[in-house]
């Protein structure tokens, strides 16, 4: 029963998630295509943090999102199988390679993004777009420009939404970097600093004439430095719809570009934007992480020590009896 509200709650979400991306729907050789699809961010997140016993949510997810764009038929059925197993691939190629949800290792950023996003996404990206070649709908010159479109707004769903849902199941998005359990004051007013900045500058590099998206890279670059996963993919996210609200209104960088244009610029801003963000912080944390063991069996190290210049037994002074010699 448990399991079963679980799927039932998956499957809101990614409805919920599909309807968000539609808004920023564009039409590729006269098929429907998002730059970001976030059900796929939805589903990868769901199946790491509650199993795969939530699939059926997947599956349920998808066919109402389809439904509200058209009469189901037998390529619709298609697409739920290939947006159901794509997931339930991403996880267990992540699994196979032990990946921690916390992404806190430079591996866990690489998986996500090969792996969980770039390799997996493959699946859905084929099933949505084959069986409308097969069924004429679709010339099959036009194969590469929509699959390729397909492949890439799947792959960035996974990329941007998924480690942004496993900060918010973890409940940690500002990040500690103290003992006593408290945030310090200086990490709130940085944290406010940053996100003024991204409030401002963000807009300002979207909708210039002149293209300025690159401005957005040295605020992702600080986001990670200091706010590791949590600041980075929040700000690979903002300025990510943000851009992919610029070019469905033909704004900024977009202006008077034709549909591949648009598509093909946003993607690799989009795509450029997720690996910066995601891979930057994995590293960052992993660092911090390495220097902390050290720094802990430093400690240890000379704790040890001054024991055995007093003349004491480190082990009476830990808590901890000397092991007895055995008896000859």
């Amino acid at each position: 029963m448990e399991m079963a509200l679980k799927a039932l709650a998956v499957a809101a979400c990614y409805y919920a998630a599909g309807r968000l991306g539609l808004l920023g729907r564009v039409g590729v050789e006269g098929v429907v295509v998002t730059p970001i699809w976030p059900p796929t961010g939805v589903a990868v997140a769901a199946l790491l943090v509650f199993g795969v016993g939530v699939w059926p949510g997947i599956a349920l997810g998808s066919f109402l999102v389809i439904t509200s764009l058209t009469t189901p038929d037998l390529t619709s059925i298609v697409t739920v199988a290939g947006n159901t197993a794509a997931p339930l691939c991403a996880l267990l190629l992540l699994r196979a390679v032990g990946f921690r949800p916390d992404v806190s290792r430079l591996r866990d950023g690489t998986s996500l993004v090969f792996l969980g996003g770039l390799g997996a996404m493959l699946i859905s990206a084929t099933a949505g777009v084959a069986p409308q070649v097969w069924t004429g709908s679709l010339a099959t010159g036009d194969f590469l420009p929509v699959w390729l479109a397909w492949w890439v707004g799947d792959a960035m769903g996974v990329l941007l939404v998924t480690p942004m849902l496993l900060v918010l199941c973890r409940g940690t998005l500002l990040p500690r970097r103290h003992t006593a359990g408290r945030i310090p004051v200086r990490r709130w007013v940085e944290a406010g600093c940053l996100g003024i900045a991204a409030v401002l500058l963000v807009p300002y590099a979207v909708f210039s004439s002149p293209s300025m998206l690159f401005l957005n890279f040295p605020l992702l670059i600080w986001a990670a430095l200091r706010f590791e996963l949590a600041g980075s993919m929040l700000c690979a996210l903002f300025a990510s719809v943000l851009t992919t609200f610029a070019a469905h209104e033909g704004r900024g960088s977009f202006l008077d570009l034709s549909n591949i244009e648009v598509m093909t610029k946003l993607q690799a801003f989009n795509g450029a934007a997720a690996l910066t963000a995601l891979l930057l912080s994995a590293l960052v944390t992993e660092q911090r992480a390495t220097r902390h063991s050290v720094q802990h069996a430093c400690n240890e190290l000379a704790e040890l020590l001054e024991h055995l210049a007093a003349g004491e037994d480190p082990t009476e002074s830990s808590g901890r009896r000397a092991p007895e010699a055995p008896d000859e």
